[in-house]
């Protein structure tokens, strides 16, 4: 909150004092963490498709390689507003494998589900933090 010279204390009172600790600050850490479990998880993937698909030199098991390495590369570039919209898109095209590989496209949806999630969970954060109803903007007792 920034001070203003000739400030009344009923334009203060209408403010929202923010939190003390960013709640958004870790929602990036979140994501990050996702994003590589999910390349672990999709990197897992590539055994199955050695033994059940046409080796991992197909262009199933370049692609799925592929969307590994991106997720990793993602998980640097999160500060960038593109980033979550790429992750997204990159769950879709695990979906639409589905054809091709049931497994990988359980993988997209799992993952898909919680993006979403996170997404909805910071708008709720965001919401209760613009009305002030945050635990952290509470006024604590003197004592």
């Amino acid at each position: 909150m920034s001070e203003t010279p000739g400030g009344t204390p009923a334009d203060e009172a209408k403010t929202v004092t923010p939190p003390p600790k960013d709640p958004m600050k870790g929602f990036r850490g979140v994501i990050a963490g996702t994003l590589i479990m999910e390349a672990i998880t999709v990197a897992l993937a590539l055994p199955v498709i050695n033994k059940l698909g046409d080796g991992i030199t197909s262009g199933l098991g370049w692609t799925v390689l592929g969307i590994a390495l991106v997720l990793l590369v993602l998980c640097g570039m999160l500060k960038r507003a593109w980033a979550l919209p790429v992750v997204l898109v990159l769950q879709l095209g695990l979906i639409a494998m589905a054809g091709a590989l049931p497994a990988i496209a359980i993988i997209g949806v799992v993952f898909l589900a919680a993006y979403l999630w996170f997404l909805w969970l910071r708008r709720d954060v965001a919401r209760r933090m613009a009305a002030g109803t945050l635990p952290s903007q509470q006024q604590q007792p003197q004592a």
